[in-house]
C-alpha cells in the first residue's frame, strides 16, 4: 500500500546517515513503494551531516510537505576551531587559521560571551558551497568550477545556542534556529569572532518543530508497505 488504510497523508521521520544526500533518501524510499509513487522530502542536509528528515510519500503528503520547512530546526555540531575549511565543513581543504599564529586557545567564558552574541535576528549570506539556486544553477556546481558570484544576504534567527561541551580544538554546542539557517556558516563566523578560525566538523539535525530525531527510523529499519 501507498498510504495507509484511512488513504491519508503519510509523512515519515528518518535519520538521514552520513554521506547519504537528501535526494538519495527520497530515492531509496520511492523504491519501497510502487512505481509513480510520489515522495517528497521536508528540509536539504548536506551529505556530511546526519539526522531529521522529513519524508512525505503519496500526493496528498507531497502537496503537505511545505508545512514542515518553516518549522524551527534543531541541531547539535562539532566545531573544529584553529582551522579552516574552504567548503566551511569536514568535506573541504583544511588548513590551519593563518591569523592564528600564536595558536590561540580561546578560554571557556571567552566562548560563553562570543556564542550569547549570535542569538538573535541577523543576517546571513548563503556559503558557495550549498544547494541554494540563482538564476537556476546550484551555488555547489559554480563553486565546484571555481566560481563565486555575489549572493543576498538573507536574514535568519537563532533562537538559542547551548554550550554541551568545550574542548580544545572541539567545541560542540545545540542551535535552535529559523528555516535558511547555515549551521556551516555560523561555526565559520564564531571562528572569525574568535580569531582563530573554524570549521563545521559534525552536524546532525535533532528536531524540527514538535518532530524529533529520537522517534526517526534509519534508512535500514524501513519496510515496503
Amino acid at each position: 500500500m501507498i498510504l495507509d488504510q484511512n488513504n491519508e497523508p503519510k509523512f515519515l521521520l528518518i535519520n538521514k546517515p552520513v554521506d547519504w544526500t537528501s535526494f538519495d533518501v527520497v530515492a531509496y524510499i520511492r523504491r519501497q513503494y510502487p512505481k509513480g509513487t510520489k515522495v517528497g522530502h521536508a528540509g536539504t542536509l548536506d551529505p556530511f551531516a546526519t539526522g531529521l528528515l522529513i519524508v512525505g510519500v503519496g500526493r496528498e503528503a507531497t502537496k503537505r510537505i511545505d508545512e514542515f520547512k518553516n518549522l524551527p530546526k534543531t541541531y547539535n555540531t562539532i566545531i573544529h576551531l584553529g582551522k579552516v575549511s574552504d567548503t566551511d565543513d569536514s568535506t573541504g581543504i583544511i588548513k590551519n587559521y593563518e591569523k592564528n599564529e600564536l595558536n590561540k586557545m580561546p578560554e571557556l567564558e571567552e566562548i560563553k560571551e562570543v556564542l550569547n552574541k549570535f542569538i538573535g535576528k541577523q543576517l546571513q549570506t548563503p556559503p558557495m558551497f550549498s544547494a541554494k539556486k540563482i538564476n537556476g544553477q546550484r551555488l555547489y556546481t559554480l563553486a565546484r568550477q571555481g566560481v563565486e558570484i555575489e549572493r543576498q544576504p538573507n536574514e535568519i534567527e537563532i533562537y538559542n545556542i547551548k554550550l554541551i561541551n568545550y574542548n580544545w580544538p572541539h567545541l560542540k554546542i545545540e542551535i535552535k534556529c529559523s528555516v535558511g539557517t547555515y549551521i556551516r556558516t555560523i561555526a565559520h563566523d564564531i571562528g572569525l569572532t574568535l580569531d582563530c578560525g573554524a570549521y563545521c566538523e559534525e552536524l546532525t539535525r535533532t528536531a524540527i518543530g514538535e518532530y524529533l530525531l529520537k522517534d526517526a527510523k534509519t534508512i535500514g529499519g524501513l519496510t515496503s508497505r
